[in-house]
């Protein structure tokens, strides 16, 4: 039998003892809730308007950004560009019919570029900022993913996913790469990521790169006539975690390998002066480190030296709360080239950070409190994307006076609904103190002689980390009158490299303790009914979900959502197989029993709880098996099952899937919730 967890009595609050490396900033003082309004609804999903991706013009006056919001007659997400001009209120720019992304400054600032969908496949489209219609400069079949700028103007770099010819008119797939699928992008058929040139003006575009490699994460040289970007270009490159960076002259196409084949780097940010480069990775690709580390090069190639050694932080936003939207760059070099500022995820929170280039200790430049997806410099200010806990994502500017917020596009929603906020706390679970947060319905207290029944929700990842900033999501099991518990347990992100690889090849093992240990904590506050216990993840939190039924029967209902269910099973119809798995686990034909004890479904037996189970028909990150095996096992036990299968959706559909599909999701999630707890 699997063990149970005993509860625990009640405890005293710890003591907060922030890790050792835990970054704060003086600040403008969080936005406060509204308190008295009405109860958010799903439908909520379809008011909001929420800007990113914010970029500051070159003589630094103005700033576009994108804007995403959701058609509900069309069942479609559209985004607009809007500008920024002096002191002047916002304007849109385009007119979000379609998904406009992505805006790029010419560098004499008379111009925008972005990305637009209004051609079916992206492609890019350049208009003046004084007004006029937008040009369509990119006229490939295979789409434009990243672009960018040469740096006078006169042409774009950019990737594109372009498929090698094919002989006869077959519909058979030849497989012979590892890499055939990815999730979201589906069956990629051979197709890689190259890098093309093109004028300014339009016309026939140059493919620059050649073979079956993945050449992505582009940056143009300040000299205009190379750039940089990340690839294996070995023969083998479809199953090792190794990614070199490497820069190719724009004339001659001459390749030029700058890092020594040994780690898996990306992000390559020239500086001003195009003397260095500054690239995010590991030097090891199979040292199974969480945080990837801030290092800087010279740009004609060298030894990587790595910047902020003891700060053992996630270098960008490994946040996942909120909406997948519009993020922007992770690193940007100050303009004298001595330093870069870098995103970077501590305890729930994600930080502009800056790191000098001779090594000295980095200086966090924002407050507590954000969910910073975008950032961009603008003279001494920055200039914010990010969410807080009384507030969806809007754009801010930070300088020395304080902070002014620039953009209002979700005020009147904010001024109409209730959002009650998150009350952080720390846990101690075995050796480590947990990190999390309890959200109370309206009117329940520690002291409520009516107790509510708690939910415990567990994040994806498992390297990643729950912010308390507002998620639509969370709030929604709050404004159903449940209590809401979520934490970042062992493996998440946002704390140092040695707490992320806890859970290396001991999922559950290692991290079910931090989950009990919440509850537990959360229970002894008061207000809460210890009897309505409920618990709900996806992806990794859908493995945990079932772990955690398989292991204990305190919960009373489960929603399992794109879950894991046979690790052994998984290994190899997953599109992350090869990369993906931990090298102490092994692989199942080495390891059967440890793939098997490694598996909620060695453990079904005991499961009691009702459990619903939510997939997507095409997730190839968890695959559908893992959902069917799961409720078979249960059906075949007599268990209180049901599994929904979600058509044309991929392992991300809860934040960027259709939005019909979102808002059925949330219904049947919380129905079921209502019936059982």
């Amino acid at each position: 039998m699997a063990r149970k967890s005993t509860k625990s009595g009640k405890q005293s609050k710890p003591q907060l003892t922030p890790p050792a490396w835990h970054v704060t900033a003086p600040g403008a003082p969080l936005e406060s809730a509204h308190n008295g309004g009405r109860a958010i609804t799903i439908e909520d999903l379809f008011a909001w308007h929420l800007p990113g991706n914010p970029q500051v013009s070159p003589d630094g006056s103005k700033i576009v950004y994108e804007v995403l919001g959701i058609d509900k007659v069309k069942d479609d997400y559209r985004s607009a560009l809007w500008l920024i001009d002096g002191e002047a209120e916002p304007r849109q720019l385009t007119s979000g019919q379609g998904k406009d992304t992505s805006p790029a400054w010419s560098p004499d600032g008379s111009h925008i570029a972005f990305l637009s969908d209004r051609a079916e496949k992206n492609q890019i489209f350049v208009m003046p900022v004084d007004g006029g219609e937008a040009r369509q400069v990119t006229h490939i079949d295979s789409g434009v993913g990243q672009f960018e700028w040469r740096p006078d103007g006169s042409k774009f770099a950019f990737t594109s996913r372009i498929a090698p010819e094919k002989e006869g008119d077959s519909d058979v797939k030849v497989i012979t790469s590892a890499y055939y699928k990815f999730d979201g992008m589906g069956f990629i058929d051979d197709k890689a990521s190259q890098v093309c040139l093109i004028s300014a003006e339009g016309g026939e575009h140059d493919v620059l790169t050649e073979g079956a490699f993945n050449h992505i994460q582009i940056a143009f040289a300040p000299n205009g006539y190379e750039i940089a970007f990340a690839a294996n270009r070995e023969a083998d490159w479809d199953i090792r975690r190794e990614r070199d960076i490497w820069t190719i002259d724009i004339h001659s196409k001459h390749l030029k390998q700058l890092t020594d084949g040994k780690g898996a780097w990306g992000n390559p940010t020239y500086s001003q002066d195009g003397k260095w480069l500054a690239i995010i990775g590991d030097p090891d690709a199979y040292a199974e480190n969480v945080n990837d580390g801030l290092y800087v090069m010279p740009a004609i190639g060298g030894e990587p030296v790595r910047l902020g050694k003891d700060l053992d932080r996630a270098i960008g936003d490994t946040g996942m709360s909120g909406p997948a939207g519009a993020g922007g760059k992770t690193l940007i070099w100050t303009d004298d080239s001595k330093a870069i500022d870098a995103l970077v995820s501590d305890c729930g929170d994600t930080h502009v950070v800056r790191f000098p280039r001779n090594g000295k200790k980095p200086t966090c430049l924002t407050p507590k409190g954000r969910h910073i997806k975008a950032f961009q410099r603008q003279g001494d200010d920055l200039i914010l994307a990010a969410a807080q806990p009384a507030r969806p994502m809007e754009l801010s500017r930070l300088s020395a006076d304080g902070e002014q917020r620039l953009t209002h596009h979700n005020d009147a929603w904010v001024a109409e609904v209730n959002i009650p906020q998150p009350e952080e706390f720390w846990v101690q679970s075995g050796d480590e103190m947990i990190q999390g947060w309890l959200i109370r319905p309206e009117g329940n207290t520690a002291n409520s002689k009516k107790k509510v029944p708690l939910i415990l929700n567990i994040h994806g990842g498992p390297h990643a980390q729950f912010s308390p900033a507002f998620f639509h999501e969370l709030q929604m099991y709050v404004a159903r009158g449940y209590a809401l518990v979520f934490i970042n347990p062992r493996g998440s992100t946002g704390r140092s490299n040695e707490f992320g690889r806890a859970v290396n090849a001991k999922w559950g093992f290692a991290d079910m303790p931090d989950f009990m240990a919440a509850v537990d904590y959360a229970l002894s506050l008061g207000g809460l009914d210890e009897k309505r216990l409920g618990v709900t993840g996806g992806s990794y939190g859908g493995f945990s979900t079932n772990w955690i039924l398989g292991h204990t029967d305190r919960f009373k209902a489960a929603v399992t959502d794109r879950t894991i269910s046979n690790m052994a099973s998984m290994y190899g119809t997953d599109d992350i197989s090869l990369i993906g798995f931990d090298k102490a686990l092994g692989t199942p034909w080495e390891n059967p029993i440890g793939f098997w004890e490694a598996s909620p479904l060695a453990y079904v037996q005991n499961v009691t709880a009702p459990c619903l189970i939510i997939h997507s028909e095409e997730d190839y990150r968890c695959p559908m098996e893992q959902a069917e095996q799961w409720f078979m096992a249960l059906k075949s036990m007599g268990r209180t099952t049901e599994l929904v299968r979600f058509p044309n959706e991929s392992h991300g559909m809860g934040r960027t899937g259709k939005p019909k599909h979102r808002v059925e999701r949330l219904q049947r999630t919380l129905a079921w919730f209502e019936d059982y707890l």
